[in-house]
């Protein structure tokens, strides 16, 4: 079961959300909020990432504060900061890497849709973070630069919606050209008849029972292989 915590930054402290495997040890996991927040959903995945033998940690990028309304939601979006996300996440990394119940110095990282652009981000800000699960990643931010040439030797995985090929599919395309011309990997997934969010089953509008076990098996199976 997952515990609050305070993650320590050179100003103030971030909350965060942590969950440790029942063996007591185990990889390190960052997992990257929707834009909703540290909602209940976020905090099911951290204790789901334990399950199933992970160090998991969300960092709660907007200090506390959630929402259920879409309006609020694409305001604290887009009044984040995206450098200041970057640091808040380097923050955590240097955290969960420090933790004693970790099994080895290299971290992943999780996040769906804004979550899932920030977990783009995440290896080009930490040398900690070696590998990237973006669930439909949204990428909203007219700063958003990732410094993709600090992917070498590191790998990401994209699981693409099929509505959101028009909105992100060439952005994504991008990225993907980039982290490989920089040394790194990225292969990209797109679940055909699924709609942003499809992981979410908090939404059953969207949730895709079948695409999500499948995002879900791939990515266990990325982070497995850091250990």
């Amino acid at each position: 079961m997952s515990e609050h915590i305070a993650i320590p930054r050179r100003d103030s402290d971030i909350p965060g959300t942590l969950a440790i495997p029942a063996s007591g040890s185990g990889i390190g996991v960052l997992v990257i909020q929707e834009w909703w927040g540290v909602v209940p959903h976020i905090a099911s995945v951290v204790d789901r990432l334990a399950e199933a033998g992970f160090v998991a940690l969300a960092p709660d990028l907007y200090g506390g504060v959630n929402t259920t309304e879409p309006d609020e939601a694409g305001k604290l979006m887009m009044g984040l900061k995206v450098a200041a996300a970057g640091d808040d996440i380097a923050a955590a990394a240097d955290y969960l890497v420090r933790r004693p119940e970790l099994t080895s110095a290299k971290l992943g990282i999780v996040g769906f849709c804004m979550g899932g652009g920030l977990a783009l981000l995440g290896p080009t800000v930490t040398p900690h973070i070696f590998a990237a699960s973006a669930f439909y990643p949204a990428m909203p931010w007219p700063e958003y630069s990732p410094a993709w040439a600090n992917y070498a030797g590191r790998a990401a995985l994209v699981h693409q919606a099929e509505s959101d090929l028009p909105s992100t599919g060439d952005s994504i395309a991008s990225y993907v050209k980039d982290i490989r011309g920089h040394g790194g990997d990225a292969i990209v997934e797109t679940y055909l008849g699924t709609e942003h969010a499809f992981f979410n089953d908090d939404r059953p509008e969207v949730y895709s029972a079948e695409a999500a076990a499948l995002a879900w098996d791939r990515t266990l199976e990325l982070f497995r292989t850091l250990g």
